[in-house]
């Protein structure tokens, strides 16, 4: 900054800065960074490292030169942004496009003054000190990239009569790329037209000697052309500036027939297009020479590629090569380089003899012969960018699409190159590739069953077509017919894969590249019956770090056998198509034995077990009367637990999902035992983000699993569950029934803590109903085995639930005591949110005891609790408190306030008698401001109080309604008076 240098003393840092410095503006992955850092072959623990020098490099800048901000977190890696900064290679590109539309527009001397603007950012070799592995490809290309600047530059020179210039400067390039004809033609130019006939002639001499020495072939039309012309003494040779060469007469023409019909893909059409776009005039970058189609088999990259291509192939007058990279299926493995560039020279009129053997002069024949031809190369199926690199076309006006299940992420940072995501196609396409197919008649007769063929196909085209072809070959086969065998799971990858073709062979090409830890990986994770999964799974999948399962999982979703997303707060999920899956789960029946696959299972659910409860724990407390779990769990590696569950809601909130399909996967799987035990861990989330309907399902999955197993522990605990899902929705009748039931269940086995619940939630029913002796009862029975468990969160929350009692009981004193009671005991089982719902029972005991500042100052911290807990419920109820304890002191403004904010908190989790009370105490603070329009509030909160069946609480509202309805609205009401009405004092 300021003209300083900042020193970056590690190799690393300086090689991922050199890597985001060629691709300003543009996302480079992490595996990217790390094969240019560890050429090819990056450790494990790459992409911590890589972070770690990143953010390296980010305190530097920030540091040393107090800019911030320079590179930004991207999936799937980091982007460098330019904005306010100067980045000499993005000048370069701009320079050099500049310059070769200014000649193409018959500007020579613009084009000079550009062509002299990127020549002078040159000061020495590219990356000096950096090249090796991928930079290698970055290298190579700069420099190439140079050699045509200062040809074209020649050429514009030539025009321009500056021939010794030409000389002065083009010499030294000749000499030390004497395969460059090109070059060696300009300068032979240069020669001639500056009256030095002799060295004209050197200058062809010795390029013929090199040619056949390294090459084997002689020069070629340009330069034996302009060697007669010499030679003859004829007039000067007309001067050539990127002009392309007269085709040979060689002009291929193999693209073979595009699959039919072709639908949709608009957006990835506008894309390639790109390719034969002219390039502006002023700016716009490097005209786009390359296109890559990449995406997962069946999806579609062939036929779009070569749809593409036979749609504008009149645009490429010289020839359009085609070369399948896969190679036959017999063959055993891709394409060699090599043996690629051997059928594309041929395919150019090259003799077979005159091909040289070694794959350097191989590449450089073949640059040599698409030199000025406007010709268009597809690469089908290519493996790598090592595989394509020798088969991409030089500066000229060549052109080259290709398609790949690797990401190739690469060859932006190399080349000048549009990338094509290419997914899965809409259902809208789907639907019209099935129509233009069989017919839309036939979509029309049965359109649901149309809609469910698309879907069992993945959406993707090349299942879409064979399903397409066998509806056509036999018209006595309904769609509806051919929906019902794909249902069946063992049948629907026959149905996609006839012969050595379709949707098997293609996965299996993709599969067979993978290394031995992802391929098991990718197996195994076909067992679980979730939507998708978190980066960390790999860990207990192959019992792995989960750095190493991050790793494995990003190289699956770069062969394209894994979708990935973007996770909550961050990171990565991953998610596997139906189809894939069932190819996945052939693969593990065939290759993993039945006990592997059974301790794959007991890991993973273990950790998951792990992970639930270590979250629980962190909102409730340590449990010591719950002995059933530690059996189920086990250790994850490395610190993935605390890490994980740092923030509990958030990550029972990314996990929602896959927490609930486990448990259906246990239930099925004769595993009622896991399936019960985290369908209750799971209920703390499910309580704090009022879930409900995800709390009955697992609960009522995980019954029905324990009672075909005769799980009576099981059964009852769900029972419990169930029974305390009904006290949430306030239907208290149901809880009763349901706790009950569980508690005969449960006295048939030692679970004291079951019990306990099960009391303690009898005693909020009758609590409820208006039985307050009865529900006195039932909590001290509930506190008894509470200790006897030595469940101190259990015992904190029924101490609670009684001081509530005793307060409506008319002992407020004793209320407040209890209170106490349960906070101190919620501190000892080092619960945040037990502490909390303590303090919000502390805070209405103070009520009932006529404190009600003191009560004012606890709902404040109960409020504050709540809402850094995400817990929107407990928020809602903390702000109800809040306006009751400000009207009761005849703050009825500051009151309406909270109440407002509480009554949107409970709309939002849909909290009916909630919404009733707050109802209640918004009249209250109505009446005392003198207003008139306290009745219709209460007669709608006394309406709900009757639905939901809270006798107690219709009462206090039809108090209040008779009271206020003869009340003179003119005169004040206090607080006080208020407060005695509504709760009966």
């Amino acid at each position: 900054m300021d003209g300083r240098s900042l020193p970056l003393r590690s190799a690393r840092q300086r090689t991922i800065l050199a890597v985001l410095l060629l691709t300003p503006g543009r996302v480079v992955s992490v595996e990217s960074l790390a094969d240019a850092v560890w050429h090819g072959d990056p450790p494990v623990t790459a992409r911590n490292q890589i972070a770690i020098c990143v953010s390296a490099l980010r305190k530097t800048f920030r540091d040393e030169a107090g800019v911030d901000g320079l590179i930004e977190t991207v999936l799937p890696g980091y982007v460098l942004h330019t904005e306010g900064h100067y980045v000499d290679v993005a000048d370069l590109y701009e320079s050099a496009a500049a310059a070769g539309a200014a000649a193409e527009a018959g500007d020579p001397g613009a084009a000079a003054a550009r062509f002299e603007d990127a020549l002078a950012l040159w000061s020495g070799p590219v990356l000096d000190g950096l090249d090796g592995g991928a930079l290698t490809g970055v290298v190579s290309r700069l420099t190439e990239l140079r050699i045509d600047l200062a040809e074209e530059y020649a050429a514009v020179q030539l025009q321009q009569g500056r021939y010794r210039s030409v000389v002065a400067n083009l010499a030294p390039v000749v000499a030390e790329h004497p395969l460059r004809e090109h070059a060696r033609a300009v300068l032979m130019r240069a020669y001639h037209l500056s009256g030095r006939r002799s060295e004209a002639l050197d200058c062809y001499r010795e390029g013929r000697r090199i040619l056949i020495a390294e090459l084997g072939v002689e020069p070629g039309a340009e330069l034996q052309e302009l060697h007669r012309t010499v030679l003859e003494g004829d007039g000067p040779a007309p001067v050539r500036a990127a002009v392309p060469a007269a085709a040979p007469d060689a002009v291929p023409r193999q693209l073979p027939l595009p699959p039919e019909p072709f639908v949709g893909r608009e957006a990835e059409l506008d894309l390639l297009e790109r390719l034969v776009q002219p390039v502006p005039v002023h700016g716009g970058g490097l005209p786009v020479r390359i296109a890559a189609v990449c995406g997962a088999a069946g999806v579609g990259k062939s036929t779009l590629a070569l749809h593409w291509a036979d749609r504008v192939a009149e645009r490429f007058p010289d020839g359009q090569i085609y070369l399948d990279l896969q190679g036959p299926h017999w063959h055993g493995g891709p394409v060699t380089p090599g043996a690629a560039l051997d059928g594309a020279l041929r395919a150019l009129g090259v003799p077979g003899a005159s091909i040289p053997a070694g794959l350097e002069d191989r590449a450089a024949l073949y640059r040599a012969a698409l030199d000025g031809r406007r010709l268009l190369v597809v690469l089908d199926n290519a493996r790598s960018l090592d595989q394509i690199r020798p088969l991409l076309p030089g500066r000229g006006p060549a052109r080259a699409v290709l398609t790949s299940r690797d990401p190739l992420s690469g060859l932006a940072g190399a080349f000048a190159a549009v990338r094509v995501e290419l997914h899965a196609m809409s259902p809208a396409e789907s639907l019209n590739l099935l129509a233009a197919t069989i017919g839309d008649r036939r979509v029309a007769a049965e359109p649901e069953a149309a809609r469910r063929l698309v879907d069992l196909c993945d959406r993707l085209p090349l299942a879409l077509r064979i399903v397409a072809t066998r509806l056509l070959s036999d018209h006595r086969w309904s769609l509806r017919r051919m929906a019902a065998r794909m249902e069946d799971r063992r049948e629907r990858l026959d149905v996609v894969s006839p012969g050595e073709s379709g949707v098997r062979s293609s996965l299996w090409l993709s599969y067979r590249a993978l290394s031995v830890q992802a391929a098991r990986l990718y197996r195994q994770l076909s067992m679980l019956d979730v939507p998708d999964v978190p980066a960390w799974i790999g860990a207990p999948v192959l019992g792995v770090t989960p750095g190493v399962s991050q790793e494995l999982l990003h190289q699956l979703a770069g062969a394209q056998l894994l979708e990935s997303c973007p996770a909550r707060g961050g990171g990565t999920r991953f998610r596997i198509q139906d189809l894939m899956r069932l190819f996945a789960q052939e693969r593990c029946l065939a290759e993993d034995s039945a006990q592997e696959r059974e301790q794959t299972l007991d890991r993973v659910f273990s950790a998951v077990l792990t992970l639930v409860y270590a979250a629980g724990e962190q909102l409730y407390g340590r449990s010591e009367g719950a002995p059933h779990v530690p059996a189920h769990t086990a250790e994850v590696p490395g610190e993935t637990v605390s890490e994980l569950v740092a923030d509990p809601i958030e990550w029972f909130e990314g996990e929602r999902e896959l927490l609930g399909a486990l448990v259906a996967q246990a239930a099925r799987g004769g595993q009622a035992g896991r399936a019960w035990i985290l369908a209750v861990g799971s209920v703390p989330f499910f309580e704090t983000r009022n879930y409900l309907e995800d709390w009955r399902r697992t609960a009522e999955c995980a019954l029905e699993g324990a009672q075909r197993a005769g799980d009576t522990r099981g059964a009852g605990t769900m029972l419990r569950s169930l029974g305390t899902l009904a006290i949430y929705q306030r239907r208290y009748e149901e809880a009763r029934e349901r706790l009950l039931t569980a508690l005969t269940h449960l006295e048939q086995s030692d679970d004291t803590q079951g019990r306990a619940i099960v009391r303690r939630n009898l005693a909020v029913c009758a609590r409820f109903s208006g039985d307050l002796a009865e529900a006195a009862r039932c909590c001290e029975e509930s506190l008894v085995l509470f200790r006897r468990a030595g469940d101190s969160s259990g015992l904190s929350h029924a101490l609670g639930l009684l001081a509530q009692i005793e307060i409506e009981q008319g002992n407020p004193e004793r209320g407040v005591e209890l209170s106490n009671q349960a906070i101190e005991v919620s501190y000892k089982a080092g619960s945040l949110r037990s502490r909390t719902q303590n303090l919000y029972r502390l805070a209405e005991a103070l009520l009932g005891a006529g404190q009600s500042a003191r009560a004012e100052r606890v709902c404040h911290d109960v409020v504050g609790l709540t809402r850094g807990q995400g817990d929107r419920l407990g928020e809602a109820h903390g702000l109800c408190v809040l306006g009751e304890a400000q009207w009761r002191q005849n703050e009825p403004h500051k009151a309406r306030a909270s109440l407002l904010r509480a009554l949107r908190a409970a709309e939002e989790v849909n909290d009916r008698f909630l919404q009733a009370r707050i109802t209640t105490n918004l009249a209250c603070a109505e009446a005392i401001c003198g207003g008139t329009g306290a009745d219709a509030p209460l007669e709608w909160a006394q309406q709900e109080f009757r639905t939901l069946n809270a006798p107690v609480w219709v009462r206090r509202a039809g108090r209040l309604r008779e009271v206020l309805g003869s009340h003179d609205a003119d005169s004040p009401i206090e607080g006080l008076v208020l407060a005695r009405l509504l709760h009966g004092c």
